[in-house]
């Protein structure tokens, strides 16, 4: 059934969509521990003393801990051996003990003290007086500043090897999250092809993404609505637009349960394709699958990015980065954060390995006609790669109506 056809209102759509009545466990106690041991016996192996983590995702990742960054310090020290400590500014303590799952000790500092100081204090009161600390990647640049001065004894390192080595290996659990946010922002894209009408505009769009994801109970992480000549903007325009018969149409969009994210992206035509817009959708098509048949354990993540350019350069685009064709990497990992580690790009020679979750998304980019890009999520299971959702059907039937 073409994009269009039997069109549907946005009221009508929106009470079909049903509530999150499918619960999903959260991450258990027991599974934060163990990635904690996961990261001591890394920090060994590394010879390091600790790892701080900031007010980001890997906090979120190790403790279960989730808080907005501030310019306040806020996060955990994790030793090499013994138990983390978390770190809190003293009017919020009680606040950070009810986020708290497990653990008992909690390092406070007041308004008018360095907090940097209290990190590096902290880690010399775990019995180490020197040696090397890895940093969460995402500590801000003035936190980092403020440690150099404050803990001259100490070097400070990245801790990518560790936070990387722990989050891009998915458990079952998190697999589990990951699926139903992705089930919930497939239904809503569904629905949202069948509102499309004359004269829409990408605002009204994006505002249907954001209740329907809503009537499940869940909020809109993001959403982004192309119509056009706009779709050939890997990351859309900063102008709406309004939806005429005939144009090529772009939605990415997802959500958020327990903190794992969803990312799917469609494109397809609002009316009757043409010939050359079912060249080029048929044509990415081609190119996503031949990414996804690349996912190979044990393969190098680039060998995704690889396959998937390949095909867009047989067929004449390109090559490398240049357009018409494919101007990005084909991919990105997933989980706590929308893009992680591992990425599937050239020069990635990370091994495909069981838990790992990533994206498989080449873009056709045609500046002045349109574009096409088809976004799934795809993950190593033991016996290789699954999709989280199936890839668009066709152009005439993208969400496979007629299947």
């Amino acid at each position: 059934m073409a994009i269009g056809v039997g069109g549907s209102s946005v009221e009508a759509e929106l009470a079909k969509l049903g509530s999150a009545t499918a619960e999903v466990p959260p991450i258990a106690v027991g599974e934060f521990k163990a990635r904690i041991a996961k990261a001591q016996r890394l920090l060994r192996e590394q010879g390091l003393q600790a790892l701080y983590l900031d007010t980001s995702t890997n906090l979120h990742y190790f403790t279960g801990i989730q808080l907005k960054l501030t310019e306040r310090l806020h996060g955990a020290i994790i030793p090499a051996e013994g138990e983390v400590v978390y770190l809190s500014p003293a009017f919020e303590e009680p606040k950070t003990r009810e986020y708290m799952q497990f653990g008992e000790d909690v390092r406070c500092w007041e308004e008018h003290e360095d907090p940097t100081a209290l990190v590096v204090e902290t880690i010399r009161s775990l019995g180490y007086e020197s040696g090397s600390v890895a940093l969460d990647p995402d500590t801000p640049f003035y936190t980092v500043d403020g440690l150099r001065k404050a803990g001259n004894r100490f070097d400070f390192q990245s801790a990518s090897s560790i936070t990387a080595a722990c989050r891009q290996l998915k458990s079952a659990a998190e697999i589990a999250l990951i699926q139903r946010a992705m089930d919930v922002t497939m239904a809503v894209h569904k629905a949202a092809a069948r509102t499309l009408r004359v004269g829409m505009t990408t605002t009204e769009l994006v505002d249907f993404l954001d209740r329907g994801h809503r009537k499940f109970g869940l909020s809109l992480t993001f959403g982004a609505a192309q119509f056009g000549e706009a779709t050939a903007y890997p990351h859309g325009v900063p102008y709406p637009q309004t939806l005429a018969e005939g144009d090529m149409v772009l939605v990415d969009t997802g959500t958020k349960v327990g903190g794992y994210h969803s990312d799917i992206t469609r494109t397809y035509v609002f009316g009757e394709p043409t010939e050359r817009q079912r060249e080029i959708w048929d044509l990415e098509k081609r190119a996503q699958l031949a990414g996804f048949a690349a996912a190979v354990l044990g393969a190098p993540c680039e060998a995704v990015d690889n396959a998937a350019r390949g095909v867009i350069e047989s067929a004449g685009f390109g090559p490398g980065y240049k357009v018409p064709g494919l101007p990005h990497r084909t991919g990105h990992g997933l989980g706590l954060a929308i893009h992680e580690e591992p990425f599937m790009v050239k020069g990635s020679r990370t091994p495909l390995a069981p838990g790992m979750c990533f994206s498989v998304e080449p873009m056709m980019c045609i500046y002045g006609e349109f574009g096409v890009r088809l976004e799934d999520i795809a993950y190593m299971a033991e016996d290789g790669a699954r999709w989280f959702t199936q890839p668009a059907h066709s152009v005439d039937d993208p969400f496979g109506y007629e299947a």
